[in-house]
């Protein structure tokens, strides 16, 4: 990660911690495997997470709490991220350590996935972050706008997901 910004790692209590918590829920036809399915395929994150312009795994499968990942955003923005939390089909959540803008000082996601037993799941989307420099005094400004901005985006998830599961029956019927 040379040429990179150091973030401060954070866990999962982070979402405790800070005001700029941003949460977004969406009922998915799919089972907790077909969501971690997408999860874990670095072409879906583009289609769906529309800052995202490519994910980079760096970790090899199986996937698990350490693994690392690279993503790269639109504005130049890469963050360098470790998973914290992964149960696959349940949870995973990453923070970032590092950064190619100084911008971030602790940022975290954590997805929660709950089989409701009728081909449905519940997930849920937790974003925390803090930023650095005149940017942080700005955050009560942008937060309504991210809140936003975030449910529209997991909404796009929940249609990008539900696609790729009747892709993936038709190939399979096939």
């Amino acid at each position: 990660m040379s040429d990179y910004f150091e973030c401060t790692p954070v866990g999962v209590e982070f979402l405790q911690e800070t005001p700029n918590v941003f949460v977004a829920e969406e009922i998915v036809r799919a089972t907790p495997e077909q969501i971690f399915d997408v999860f874990e395929d670095a072409e879906s994150w583009p289609e769906w997470a529309t800052p995202i312009q490519r994910v980079e795994w760096t970790s090899p499968k199986p996937y698990q709490i350490g693994t690392t990942r690279s993503v790269h955003m639109m504005g130049g923005l890469v963050g360098h991220e470790t998973f914290v939390e992964w149960e696959r089909g349940k949870r995973m959540a990453f923070t970032f350590v590092g950064a190619s803008k100084d911008a971030t000082e602790k940022f975290l996601e954590d997805y929660r996935v709950t089989d409701l037993g009728d081909g449905t799941c519940r997930v849920q989307w937790f974003m925390a972050m803090e930023v650095r420099g005149f940017s942080r005094h700005l955050m009560f400004l942008t937060r309504p706008i991210m809140r936003w901005y975030n449910r529209r985006m997991f909404k796009r998830f929940r249609e990008y997901t539900e696609a790729y599961v009747q892709r993936a029956a038709t190939v399979e019927a096939a």
